[in-house]
């Protein structure tokens, strides 16, 4: 009885919990809310040059895009891709877009990494920009392809956004080389990489669409990319990303 009764008056004297009217606060220690930034950082990074903002797209902003490109990225009679990609009709089309996108995320690994940028204009997407790199920590070599929708070509974008993500890759991550290649009929992603300062690296091959086509090889140096003024681009939210690109 006598240890029954002292239980009870314990029981009894001990305060009541509060009501918890914020963050919850377990074994002393005070836990934030869970954001997706928090979580998955690269959804906080942010590249802006003078009018684009390039970043990681809801999945809502990825429908958005879709009806970019619906609307047209190339004439019917031409292929830029590696991939005929914008051959595929609807909904295998759409289904095939979402998962490249979605792709890009669940398949991160910092050894082996795709970052699929969407390039925004006044907060509407209006073309992708996406940075690539296996063993990055090792070679400190990427590789870059893009698209704008035929509305938004022309003016200057896909210049700007390749050097937007060459600003990431050089000054913020800290490559020694970067890489990319378009067929030689290609003469608009030609100009931007030559426009750019990249240097011709020998040739490929690539058959999108079962006919043989000869590609183009660009790659630049770190050296030559700070050889020459380049326009300015801010880099946001990158120190929470560098784990995850293998840094």
């Amino acid at each position: 009885m006598d240890g029954v009764y002292r239980r009870a008056t314990m029981d009894a004297e001990e305060p009541a919990a509060p009501e918890a009217d914020g963050p919850v606060e377990a074994l002393g220690t005070r836990l934030e809310p869970t954001t997706l930034e928090s979580v998955w950082p690269l959804f906080g990074l942010r590249i802006r040059s003078e009018r684009l903002v390039l970043r990681l797209p809801t999945d809502d902003e990825i429908v958005q895009l879709i009806d970019v490109a619906n609307a047209g990225i190339h004439p019917p009679d031409e292929m830029p891709f590696g991939v005929a990609w914008t051959r595929t009709p609807s909904p295998a089309f759409e289904h095939g877009f979402l998962q490249h996108h979605w792709a890009g995320r669940a398949t991160w690994q910092p050894d082996a990494w795709a970052l699929h940028l969407h390039v925004f204009l006044d907060d509407a997407p209006i073309g992708t920009q996406s940075l690539m790199a296996t063993r990055f920590a090792v070679h400190r070599t990427v590789n870059t392809g893009s698209w704008l929708g035929r509305a938004f070509q022309g003016r200057g974008f896909g210049k700007e956004m390749r050097a937007a993500v060459l600003a990431l890759a050089f000054d913020g991550l800290g490559a020694r080389v970067a890489e990319t290649k378009a067929y030689v009929d290609n003469a608009a992603s030609n100009g931007v990489s030559r426009s750019l300062g990249y240097v011709e690296n020998g040739r490929a091959r690539s058959a999108p669409e079962g006919v043989s086509r000869a590609m183009q090889r660009f790659d630049m140096t770190d050296v030559q990319w700070r050889s020459r003024p380049r326009p300015p681009v801010t880099i946001e939210g990158l120190d929470a990303c560098r784990e995850l690109f293998g840094i």
